[in-house]
């Protein structure tokens, strides 16, 4: 008789974790989904797209209905989890109905964080992180819209309300765009590409409140700058969605506390993607909650499987705009070397860094037909001597040469 699974969320790290068991545990368990939103789960990292009209909600949907129902999974979309017993082993829904479970994973993901300051309860000031998100900011089409964060979800924003029409403003507190991502060359590039797309972009922005009496009006900087808006796009950064678990007693820091194995503080209960704190780090980004899910299925499937870990890696999936970093690529390692390739005339900038004979992080910028390449090398730790010359001229080049 198959063991009871449920799977807590239904975002893209649950949709990979089912993947992974029906490849390698197909009928160990009866698995039941649990998700809150009204749809079956989609690529959130396409949301742009959808919010500039480029695709349409089907060719984000990751698995449609019937890959679900032939894999016998059941899945409750729509329905919110509402409490988790460890002691009972199970699950109590928002209609009041308890599943038991044998194994749980919580895959609740995360928050988007709203600034604590006046006005933010103002109607027309929107996050940017759902399918309900875009589809309440593609009322702006045309308006004037204010992105507060230059970060990697603020900028796709940015993008896809641009693109859909709006006047878009975007208003970042550092000194640099995705300043956890790029360096200071790289962030310029950047921001030219953004402003060429009719993007304002300020930098070194501090937001003071927004102005408006029964919506949004304007936005005020602490410089005295007034920006008139119609809306407003908050997209500072996110916190891992914990309260259910710790509700239920489990450990909770900044996140879902788990170990190696990807298991929780109860035995039983495990935690991937953006919800869970593994060594103390918070992954915000879809490729680590993949390589979790892997881990975690190949475990439930009875391999002795442990994640130690993810080399971060960035994409902005911005129509036109290629960027792309990876690892230590300011180069903070002790003994840690530059290799620099910068041609302004045609917008390529490559930044990689290496030590000790292996390739530790980058930075690329116009050109990032080759970041796989460099990133396979950075999660390898493969000895890059034979071509390290040519290393920065990308993957045909440097073998070729190397040959």
């Amino acid at each position: 008789m198959s063991e009871p699974l449920i799977v807590v969320g239904n975002g893209m790290a649950a949709a990979r974790l089912v993947e992974e068991l029906a490849r390698c545990a197909l009928g160990r368990y009866a698995i039941a989904v649990i998700g809150e939103e009204p749809r079956l789960a989609y690529n959130r990292v396409l949301l742009s797209a959808l919010l500039a009209e480029e695709v349409g909600f089907s060719d984000i949907e990751l698995k449609p209905a019937r890959w679900w129902r032939d894999r016998g999974v059941t899945v409750r979309y729509g329905m919110r989890a509402t409490a988790i017993d460890p002691a009972a082993r199970s699950v109590t829904l928002a209609d009041g109905q308890r599943l038991a479970f044998s194994k749980l994973v919580l895959a609740t993901g995360s928050q988007p964080i709203k600034l604590g300051m006046p006005g933010m309860d103002r109607p027309g000031v929107l996050t940017f992180r759902d399918v309900d998100d875009v589809n309440t900011i593609a009322a702006s089409k045309g308006a004037r819209v204010v992105v507060i964060g230059g970060g990697l979800l603020g900028l796709e924003a940015a993008y896809g309300l641009a693109k859909a029409g709006a006047q878009v403003t975007v208003l970042h507190l550092m000194d640099r765009l995705m300043e956890r991502q790029l360096d200071q060359r790289a962030a310029l590039l950047l921001k030219r590409a953004v402003e060429a797309k009719g993007i304002s972009v300020r930098l070194e922005a501090q937001t003071a409140r927004v102005i408006g009496t029964n919506r949004v009006e304007a936005v005020a900087l602490k410089d005295g700058s007034i920006i008139p808006a119609e809306a407003v796009v908050m997209a500072v950064g996110i916190r891992p969605s914990s309260e259910l678990a710790r509700a239920a007693g489990l450990k909770v820091n900044r996140g879902i506390v788990v170990d190696d194995h990807l298991e929780t503080s109860v035995n039983g209960i495990h935690a991937i993607g953006e919800c869970a704190e593994h060594r103390g780090s918070c992954y915000g980004l879809v490729e680590p909650g993949y390589e979790q899910a892997q881990v975690l299925a190949r475990r439930l499937a009875g391999a002795d499987a442990s994640y130690r870990g993810s080399v971060l890696a960035t994409n902005l999936k911005v129509s036109g705009v290629n960027v792309f970093s990876a690892g230590d690529f300011l180069g903070a390692t002790a003994g840690a070397d530059e290799i620099v390739l910068s041609d302004p005339g045609v917008g390529v900038y490559k930044r990689l860094v290496v030590a000790d004979d292996r390739l530790i992080g980058g930075v690329l910028f116009g050109d990032t037909a080759d970041a796989p390449w460099y990133l396979d090398l950075i999660r390898s730790r493969s000895p890059i001597g034979r071509w390290r010359d040519d290393l920065v001229f990308g993957r045909a080049l440097a073998t070729r040469a190397a040959a």
